[in-house]
């Protein structure tokens, strides 16, 4: 594995639990010798995540739609940055540059690009592993909803299990690493 997208949030969250986390996930990254595909922002846990990756010394490339780079959030000092027309381009360039997927604490955007990726999985276009860094449960209502839609026959058993889920990022990574059965 050489490279990780990590989906996040645009902003930083409430605690400081979320900043926390992704700079753990930045040094467990590093440490690895995995380079961070991500969004190309300079805020929330966007920033976080690639600043502590670029001050640990590790590889960065940031995917970026021309309207978000218009609004200035995007970041300027990464390794690599694409400028792309849209999100639909935006989303496809990152799963294309990626191994796997990380999805940490975020809102919409993230939780969409998260279903993507899972549906992409779930009907055959990649078999990278895709995992859920649960941080202080951040997670934990959305699991227990993909475990109700598959107790009532809406999410089969080997769809539900495509999700990795764990609360520490080393965790999660060594997960990911591991060659699917």
């Amino acid at each position: 594995m050489k490279s990780i997208c990590v989906y996040c949030g645009a902003n930083p969250g409430l605690g400081p639990a979320y900043a926390e986390a992704a700079r753990a996930l930045a040094g467990c990254l590093v440490e690895d010798n995995i380079a961070l595909v991500y969004g190309g922002g300079n805020v929330g846990l966007m920033g976080e995540i690639a600043d502590a990756m670029l001050a640990l010394g590790g590889e960065v490339t940031g995917v970026i739609p021309t309207q978000l780079v218009e609004r200035e959030v995007g970041h300027t000092g990464l390794t690599r940055q694409f400028i792309v027309k849209d999100m639909h381009e935006r989303k496809a360039m990152m799963a294309q540059l990626a191994d796997g997927f990380i999805a940490m604490p975020g809102g919409m955007g993230t939780l969409e690009e998260l279903f993507e990726m899972l549906t992409w999985s779930q009907l055959g276009i990649h078999r990278k592993p895709i995992g859920l860094l649960n941080v202080d449960g951040f997670y934990d209502a959305l699991v227990s909803f993909i475990g109700h839609a598959h107790g009532q026959g809406f999410v089969r058993t080997e769809h539900a299990s495509l999700l990795m889920v764990e609360s520490d990022p080393a965790a999660l990574l060594r997960r990911l690493r591991r060659p699917p059965v």
